[in-house]
């Protein structure tokens, strides 16, 4: 029977359920519905809500009754009636593990609920059953009965694990499908089951579960009224014998991975013999980063890595005995590194971009407008008032700004901290955080979030602060509104849509300058230990973590990753992957463990697989695990405005070919790479004073803080004592 048909046949029929345990059926839940025609739109009484004591054996029957596992054992329902019964039954869960005061005794009552789970057949534990995120080996199975109810079955290698499936399958068992979806992973929040702390990770098998088991649902929804399943985006599988790409838009971020070995040594020679250091940050084209990555192995002062670090990369380089930088980057970058080189009295190395052209950057041109200036003008006549810019910025801009309002410098994986210290140490501050109007929204949405945290957990991330300090400080928080970053700004609905829709129980990753509901998403996945908000480093240390774990537990697993930031960071995620993957090869008994990297990609974006094909889709087979190869970009970009492949067209600026031509050209032939040359500021500032002098300023007072771990004393006064 179709779908819908199912369901028109429920909407004119009330039941009477009866929960109870079928011990021969692999699904463990069994309701009898009596159907009877009725129009009756209340909820009718309630017959009984009696839950089973602790020592009864739920597999015991008799021809009267049955012992049945659930709080509800017989009920008359109406259909409208059929969306209370998940609530009622959750409550009631609830209530149980509430009235029973010591952890221990908690803990001991979800173990009983893991004895009533029968287990699942060795057929049904597959890889491709199994539940991402999970610390235990979980498995799932859902199917959608002929009453159009959604049937789980679930089993797992540990008591706890098995006591979360069989609270949950307990609820949601024989719910109609809209009933699944509408529960929220928040409404699993009030079930305490006396676990420590310190077992967090297990707790979150509640959430990860549920969310397992919506997606799970949607797909049988989807297939039964037949509706086309989305595309997966194309990813890479990286394993310890090497990388699979899948689709073409994969397939050219994977192409340069393994670089050619004449070049990595052509590179290596001329770095040795000119004593060149490379900085380069982590959205470098892949082909560049293959290369730079092999040569790593060769030249130890390679380094690749966010913003923040490649200006302090390039002094460690200049005391090694480095006699010129090359910086792969866009220009505020090269401009940091030849300030800061110059601040720390290496003013004779040479510092060089990638390219003869000005190679710009969306934000920070967002923060040189007419428009942020008067933003700035607007908080220098509030007093006290602090300024914190985003450091993918010019220094230029950084000085300016300082002259206007304090200025402190700050990155994606320090900015909450830095504001939520100014907060604590300056008395009625005012602060205004630009440029990026994403990072700030999402700010302001993050203290919101914590004004509903209780005080012990705000101070977890800060000592200083509580619900009040929170709530006082948001109105005197303010953030630019008029620029964003164009590869983040690429994470739009759709690709939202389709994350939620495919890879919900994935991990997921997102750089903080992503749009809100990317950013909602990723937050979500975060509480459970399911995401990443942060940095690009803040991503990459997640990916390599999650990965240790797994590999840890030893037993096979395939993880999938949902890059939420610029694609050229897959060539640092697959080296360290591929890292940690070899290293345990050899000792891991036999034990695989796959990591899937999903890029994002617009459908606009993606060439689709040509009809007349004989071939069909393709598909890769890890264990058990069938891949599709879906169709990609034919190159390397193709990036839409509905959603992003998140390919910065900037950072795509610093080819190889550039790299190798300045290498050659210096030292004997600068004049033909003048222009390749990162200038140093002879400009200055409305009243004198040298904008390199000023600019550095801001990022030597975020360095201190860093430091410190609270505001330098002469940032302090400037805001105190600024008129």
């Amino acid at each position: 029977m179709e779908f819908s048909g199912i369901m028109a046949s429920r909407a004119t029929s009330s039941s009477i359920f009866s929960f109870c345990w079928k011990p021969n059926s692999k699904f463990a839940y069994c309701d009898k519905f009596l159907a009877q025609k009725s129009r009756a739109p209340f909820f009718e009484a309630i017959k009984c809500i009696q839950a089973p004591h602790p020592d009864a054996n739920p597999l015991k029957s008799s021809t009267r009754s049955l012992d049945c596992r659930f709080s509800c054992s017989a009920a008359t329902l109406s259909p409208s009636s059929t969306t209370e019964l998940v609530p009622l039954k959750l409550q009631r869960l609830i209530e149980e593990f509430e009235s029973i005061s010591e952890p221990i005794d908690r803990v001991k009552r979800l173990l009983w609920y893991a004895g009533l789970l029968p287990p699942l057949d060795d057929a049904a534990r597959l890889d491709s059953n199994r539940v991402m995120g999970c610390t235990a080996q979980v498995w799932l199975e859902v199917r959608i009965d002929q009453e159009g109810n959604v049937r789980f079955a679930a089993d797992s290698d540990s008591e706890i694990s098995k006591g979360f499936c069989s609270c949950l399958v307990s609820v949601l068992d024989g719910a109609l499908p809209e009933d699944v979806l509408r529960m929220k992973t928040d409404d699993l929040a009030a079930l305490n089951v006396g676990l420590p702390g310190g077992e967090r990770s297990r707790v979150n098998t509640w959430h990860n579960v549920l969310i397992s088991m919506q997606k799970r649902t949607k797909a049988l929804i989807a297939e039964l009224e037949g509706q086309s399943p989305f595309e997966p985006f194309p990813s890479l599988v990286v394993t310890a014998d090497g990388v699979h790409a899948k689709g073409s838009y994969a397939e050219a971020q994977a192409r340069y991975l393994l670089p050619n070995d004449s070049t990595v040594k052509e590179l290596v020679k001329v770095l040795k013999e000119k004593r060149i250091g490379i900085v380069a940050h982590f959205y470098m084209d892949p082909e560049v980063q293959g290369v730079l990555t092999a040569a790593q192995k060769e030249w130890p002062h390679i380094y690749i890595s966010d913003s923040l670090v490649m200006a302090d990369m390039a002094v460690k380089m200049a005391k090694a005995g480095c006699q010129f930088v090359t910086v792969l980057g866009v220009d505020f970058m090269s401009e940091n590194v030849r300030a800061i080189l110059d601040q720390a009295g290496f003013g004779e190395v040479g510092v060089y971009r990638m390219s003869d052209e000005r190679i710009s950057c969306s934000l920070a041109d967002a923060a040189a407008t007419p428009s942020y200036m008067n933003y700035l003008e607007t908080a220098s006549s509030k007093s006290p008032s602090l300024h914190v810019i985003y450091i993918n910025t010019s220094l230029e801009t950084k000085a300016y700004a300082h002259e206007l309002v304090p200025t402190i410098t700050c990155t994606s994986s320090n900015v909450m901290q830095t504001i939520l210290q100014a907060f604590a140490q300056v008395p009625e501050l005012n602060v205004w955080y630009g440029p990026d109007s994403y990072m700030g929204a999402n700010i302001v949405e993050l203290l919101q979030q914590m004004t509903k945290m209780t005080d012990e957990e705000i101070a977890k991330i800060h000592p200083k602060h509580n619900r009040d300090s929170i709530r006082s400080l948001l109105p005197r928080l303010h953030y630019y509104q008029e620029g964003t970053c164009i590869v983040h700004h690429l994470f739009g609905h759709e690709v939202v849509e389709k994350i939620n829709e495919m890879y919900c129980d994935a991990f997921l990753t997102a750089h903080f300058e992503v749009p809100g509901e990317m950013f909602a998403l990723a937050m979500e996945a975060k509480r459970r230990g399911m995401g990443i908000v942060g940095s690009t480093q803040n991503i990459l240390d997640f990916i390599k973590q999650r990965v240790q774990e797994a590999l840890e537990r030893n037993v096979n697993d395939h993880l999938q990753f949902v890059l939420g930031t610029e694609s050229g960071m897959i060539t640092s995620i697959v080296a360290a992957v591929r890292n940690l993957l070899s290293s345990t090869k050899s000792t891991s008994g036999g034990a695989t463990v796959n990591v899937e990297i999903v890029f994002p990609v617009s459908s606009d974006s993606v060439t689709k697989t040509s009809s007349s094909s004989s071939l069909g889709q393709q598909s890769v087979a890890l264990g058990e695990i069938n891949l599709p190869v879906v169709p990609g970009i034919a190159s390397g970009e193709g990036c839409s405005l509905h959603g992003g492949c998140a390919s910065c067209p900037y950072m795509k600026m610093n080819s190889l070919s550039s790299l190798m031509k300045v290498c050659q050209d210096l030292p004997d032939n600068k004049s033909a790479i003048s222009a390749y040359e990162a200038k140093r500021f002879k400009l200055h500032t409305v009243t004198g004073k040298s904008v390199a002098d000023i600019g550095c300023e801001p990022i030597l007072h975020m360095r201190d803080f860093q430091a410190a771990k609270h505001l330098p004393e002469k940032l302090v006064h400037q805001i105190i004592n600024r008129h």
